[in-house]
């Protein structure tokens, strides 16, 4: 098996474009002072925030392996189209059959990112009730794609944590919108039905990867701006 095959964008390159353009975006309406709320909800400077999503950006390329499912017959080489957004499948010779493999900027990141946010907010009982949300209702709407994975609509994940973060805790809602988004989407559309991805004849079946990667870096997105709406009068005193 040739490990570098393991590595490529999870997004056609026009599609990634697209999400490196919202990073650069946000990036430079948090520096212009637009978001000045933002690192007194989330907890991290401005400059932190950013460095996380580059690093959720740039380490989607990357995936570690941790498992081998027994050959099946392997699809590679493709662009899948999934409610509107498209994925690639590597070009794999000799493969072996679905490697499981963790995606360092889709999985890996955001949930290191998660702790930090989980221990430091204390927030235990509303995370825990939106993250176990979110996973329910991303596992109800994810979908086994021959070839991929398991794919979700992309938009399903920021939607449906923003709902119940809101609900929750307007407050706090960007943290638990990024605790509960990260780690809800990746346990319920990877980690519930790795059952599923066998039959695929996915070359690479990764966490946090191509089909989830777009939801959860959206889901990054959604929690700094959720961090960014006005606040109190004591959060507009201490950030002017």
């Amino acid at each position: 098996m040739d490990v570098s095959r393991l590595n490529y964008l999870p997004l056609p390159l026009p599609f990634f474009s697209i999400f490196a353009g919202l990073f650069l975006l946000l990036a430079a309406m948090l520096f212009v002072g637009v978001l000045r709320y933002a690192y007194l909800r989330l907890g991290i400077s401005p400059l932190a925030a950013m460095l996380v999503l580059l690093a959720s950006l740039l380490g989607s390329y990357l995936n570690i392996p941790v498992a081998q499912l027994p050959a099946r017959q392997v699809l590679s080489g493709r662009e899948i189209a999934f409610f509107g957004m498209h994925y690639v499948v590597p070009v794999v010779v000799d493969w072996p059959g679905t490697v499981i493999a963790v995606n360092v900027g889709g999985a890996l990141v955001p949930m290191a990112l998660s702790l930090y946010l989980f221990l430091k907010s204390r927030l235990w009982i509303q995370t825990i009730i939106a993250t176990v949300l979110v996973a329910a209702i991303v596992h109800v709407l994810a979908y086994p794609v021959a070839g991929l994975g398991i794919a979700i609509p992309t938009f399903v994940p920021p939607a449906v944590t923003a709902v119940v973060s809101l609900l929750l805790s307007r407050r706090h809602a960007a943290v638990i919108a990024y605790v509960s988004g990260s780690v809800g989407t990746l346990i319920g559309a990877d980690l519930l039905n790795l059952a599923k991805v066998q039959g695929l004849g996915a070359p690479v079946a990764s966490i946090g990867g191509a089909g989830t990667f777009d939801g959860v870096f959206l889901t990054g997105i959604l929690a700094v701006l959720l961090a960014s709406l006005p606040g109190t009068a004591e959060e507009v005193q201490r950030a002017g």
